[in-house]
């Protein structure tokens, strides 16, 4: 007699499998979705939450590996999608799921770059992908996504976001043509930001990143007071001068109650084309060593390279043309997207665990 196969001896077997950085089984994650047993073939989707996930493969592996010892199981088949669960109570935004700031504090350290290659990164993998240009005096969107001469639109919802490279972007830069100058008082400035945030239709997103400007003024201040933040990656050169900055937007962002989901070393060194020497210009390691200082993740370096400026002139993403400078983009994007889900189960965790027990004597008059 054949040994009966059914879906609760099946998800008993694979809640042996976990989740390394949550360090909890996939099938009490609810990873394990549309479960079929045809016979001797199981097959189900593993729906990762985010888009990049580097332990994917491990975890079908070990999904395969499980099952194959159970008894009658001959086939298992393991399609797998990324689904990127909102924000726990998350208010604002309709349709946005995650918010992430971008910012520096100091100017010319390459955040717009790096706000900008990292979006690519996530839209590359299957996010959808949405950008604000916060920089209201010195907006650079229009130019580094290649439609600098688009013109916005409204249908009944809002303002339609301009689309390129498979992302949505709103940037006062599109009102604001050539070498036009937004002249604006901070409650100018203080509106321009929030209808780039509530008054636009974005349809579904599921990273929303906010390209800062330098300082920590009224923007920012505005972005906090509007929407719920779901964290800040902050961008700095390795020397002195960036690193005392990027200390005061870490402070401004702790202040505000906005998670600093981690830190970004740009422009970490230079490599010669010719010789191949290795320049750090800037200096090195600094990032890091102040990261760990002030207890946030270290999410990595990137070195100069004169394809970044040239793409970004083009209005092109490199990491759409360069394979090792997608290679730095994606290692960094990958630390980011799993410091956010991990920061997210770890906070419906605690609710869960805060939420008062409902007992009789709790109802009592």
């Amino acid at each position: 007699m054949a040994d009966k196969i059914d879906e609760k001896s099946i998800l008993s077997v694979l809640g042996q499998v976990n989740d390394p950085s949550l360090k909890k089984d996939i099938v009490s994650l609810g990873y394990v979705q549309n479960l079929k047993i045809d016979g001797s073939r199981v097959t189900f989707t593993l729906a990762l939450p985010t888009p990049l996930f580097p332990s994917k493969e491990k975890m079908r592996e070990d999904s395969e590996r499980v099952l194959s010892v159970v008894p009658g199981v001959t086939e298992v088949e393991i399609s797998m999608k990324t689904e990127i669960r909102m924000e726990q109570n998350a208010r604002g935004v309709s349709g946005v799921k995650h918010i992430i700031a971008v910012g520096s504090g100091k100017g010319g350290v390459g955040k717009s770059t790096v706000a900008v290659n990292l979006a690519a990164v996530f839209s590359e993998y299957g996010a959808k992908v949405g950008m604000v240009d916060g920089d209201i005096y010195g907006p650079s969107l229009p130019i580094m996504m290649g439609a600098k001469n688009a013109e916005l639109s409204q249908n009944e919802r809002g303002i339609i976001p301009i689309e390129a490279h498979g992302m949505k972007f709103m940037s006062m830069g599109l009102l604001s043509k050539g070498s036009a100058p937004l002249i604006w008082r901070g409650p100018m400035a203080h509106k321009a930001v929030q209808e780039s945030l509530l008054r636009v239709d974005w349809g579904e997103i599921d990273y929303l990143i906010v390209d800062m400007p330098p300082g920590t003024g009224d923007v920012h201040l505005t972005l906090v007071q509007t929407v719920p933040v779901t964290g800040a990656v902050i961008v700095t050169t390795p020397q002195d001068v960036g690193m005392t900055i990027s200390l005061k937007t870490f402070r401004m962002f702790e202040q505000t109650k906005v998670p600093v989901l981690g830190m970004i070393e740009n422009m970490s060194a230079y490599l010669c084309p010719h010789c191949g020497k290795q320049d750090d210009i800037f200096g090195a390691g600094t990032v890091a060593t102040e990261a760990q200082r002030l207890r946030v993740p270290y999410l990595g370096s990137i070195p100069l390279n004169r394809k970044i400026r040239e793409y970004a002139d083009q209005g092109v993403p490199l990491i759409l043309v360069d394979p090792m400078t997608a290679a730095v983009y994606v290692d960094i994007a990958d630390k980011l997207a799993t410091e956010i889900y991990v920061r997210n189960y770890n906070k419906r965790t605690l609710i869960i665990e805060e939420e008062p027990e409902e007992t009789a004597e709790s109802f009592a008059v």
